[in-house]
């Protein structure tokens, strides 16, 4: 696999399912994963412990409740002997354009 699109510390024969279950969330705003989008800010195995960190595109985001459930859905499902999931909404570093992959950019017309 090549390098992750968000920091990831931990077992490396984890991050194929860890990147995948992440990009099985989908930003119901934008039709996009959040991977994709940029919204996955980090990714670290601490103590047994999977923290993920979060952001969304605004402040005023609807639907990040859902976006913060689905994340530890899917990595709960993902590694399922695994470590226990942390999921945290974090506003710094702010969401920009530039956090987007290349192809999400080009869907969205930047």
């Amino acid at each position: 696999m090549s390098a992750p699109a968000f920091p990831y510390r931990g077992p490396p024969e984890w991050l194929p399912a860890i990147d995948a279950a992440l990009r099985r969330v989908v930003d119901p705003e934008v039709a996009m994963n959040i991977v994709d989008v940029g919204l996955v800010v980090d990714v670290c195995l601490h103590e047994g412990t999977l923290h993920v960190q979060v952001t969304m595109t605004s402040a005023a985001c609807p639907v990040a409740d859902v976006v913060v459930a689905d994340v530890r859905h899917e990595l709960d499902h993902a590694l399922p002997d695994g470590p226990r999931v942390q999921v945290e909404l974090v506003w710094q570093p702010a969401w920009t354009p530039e956090r987007m992959s290349a192809s999400a950019r080009r869907f969205m017309g930047w």
